[in-house]
């Protein structure tokens, strides 16, 4: 294979024999892509946590026969490149590892590739409320379900799975691969960022996150803001004599919402998105305050998520954020003589897209023809992913495709197993016919 035809299956691997055989081989090792994602969802990776899964992933890459390569965000050296976020546990990465399998070609004839995913996980909420508990795995009726599951252990279970599907066949991709699993996806892309300090860079990334066998071609910018207010405190039998900050927090609260709604307008929007209803939210995530019942309470802190539109540059974003709050202090009874401290930790990521004619997407596209027939849906993210480091600031085409997943971030998370050996088949094809194989 040339380095020039990797954008259409039919050249990329014309042996339509060799194509079967590929599907055949990912078949054969679902069992133990079920045994993977089980292990790694009986591992509660949240936020800190994520040392157990990790050591999962590193014995699994060193089975496949791959160089591992384990390190520690270096918080200090990522703090000064663009795209980094400040950490929501500050000065916390020691003994937190990415992981990478690295493989290396006798000799590079075809595309190197990075597949990416996340191992860590967000909280599993109370655990009653869940059919059974949260980090044990569980099978019934086609779906394995636990946090974790979909989002996105599934995802590294399908390109660890696809990778070996490969080598059973008694072939290795023709170019660099780097099968990264990395750390704070859910809150900051640190781990990701981090992976481009180390010098990882591919002609192309993909990260199976579960969006239901769709392919991203953008995604919008996430900002975590939170805001600190701080009114007047007074005994209830007197409100007057004070200034009640859970009230001028939620004042503020519905002020920023008019801001949601202006972002929104049609005319502010970028291309990608002109077709969704409401591609833009600034969600309230959480809210703490108070001191006593019968006390007009001092401190409130709210905790927002703001999207924003590919293109928009985050300082631009933040600056625009101060002045609606700086407008909204000045004009609404319930904020005057508070005072409102905006503290900007966790996700300060910009949108990023892809032309959907891209050879990557192209040969993904076709990829997924071959085993699930039909056109797979090219999708414009309302979320942000681990995609934006590759495509921004590593040279790296990125895109989203993996399994169909329901209630991720919810309770009785669970992902489709038929899902996902289908995506286990599409990427086996998709590393094959984008880097080339060769003989082991």
């Amino acid at each position: 294979m040339t380095r020039d035809s990797a954008d259409n299956l039919d050249r990329a691997l014309p042996d339509c024999g060799l194509r079967s055989a590929i599907l055949d081989a990912a078949d054969s090792v679902q069992a133990d892509c079920v045994g993977l994602l089980s292990d790694l969802v009986r591992q509660p990776s949240t936020l800190g946590n994520e040392a157990g899964a990790q050591a999962v992933m590193a014995d699994r890459f060193a089975a496949l026969g791959l160089e591992v390569d384990r390190f520690e965000v270096d918080e200090a050296a990522i703090s000064r490149l663009p795209g980094f976020s400040p950490p929501v546990l500050p000065g916390a990465y020691a003994g937190r590892e990415n992981v990478v399998g690295i493989h290396r070609p006798r000799e590079a004839r075809g595309r190197s590739l990075i597949l990416n995913g996340h191992i860590d996980v967000v909280p599993a909420g109370p655990a009653e409320l869940w059919t059974t508990p949260p980090f044990e795995p569980r099978i019934a009726d086609g779906r394995l379900y636990g946090r974790g599951a979909g989002d996105m252990k599934a995802g590294i279970a399908a390109y660890t799975a696809a990778f070996d599907a490969l080598a059973r066949l008694g072939f290795r991709p023709a170019a660099p691969v780097y099968l990264q699993s990395v750390i704070e996806e859910e809150c900051t892309g640190n781990g990701a960022l981090a992976c481009l300090h180390r010098g990882y860079r591919a002609e192309a990334a993909v990260i199976p996150e579960p969006f239901n066998h769709s392919i991203s071609i953008a995604q919008v910018g996430v900002m975590w803001l939170r805001l600190v207010l701080t009114g007047t405190p007074a005994h209830v039998l007197d409100t007057s004599a004070g200034t009640n900050a859970i009230e001028a927090a939620y004042a503020l609260a519905a002020r920023l919402k008019a801001l949601e709604v202006r972002w929104n307008e049609p005319d502010c929007r970028h291309s990608a998105f002109c077709g969704h209803r409401h591609p833009l939210n600034i969600n309230l995530g959480r809210i703490e305050g108070g001191e006593w019942p019968s006390s007009v309470p001092t401190r409130c802190t709210l905790d927002l998520r703001l999207g924003f539109f590919p293109g928009q540059e985050p300082e631009a974003v933040r600056a625009e954020v101060a002045q609606a709050v700086a407008e909204a202090c000045d004009g609404d009874p319930l904020l005057a003589g508070v005072q409102v401290e905006l503290q900007w930790n966790g996700f300060q990521a910009a949108g990023c897209d892809i032309d959907p004619a891209h050879p990557l997407v192209t040969l993904l596209a076709d990829s997924h023809r071959a085993v699930r027939g039909g056109e797979p849906e090219r999708v414009a993210l309302t979320c942000t992913t681990d995609a934006r480091f590759f495509a921004l600031y590593g040279d790296t085409p990125a895109t989203c495709y993996g399994p169909e997943a329901t209630r991720i971030h919810g309770i009785d998370e669970s992902v489709s197993l038929d899902s996902l050996r289908d995506v286990t088949r599409v990427l086996a094809l998709f590393i094959a016919g984008w880097c080339g194989l060769e003989r082991i």
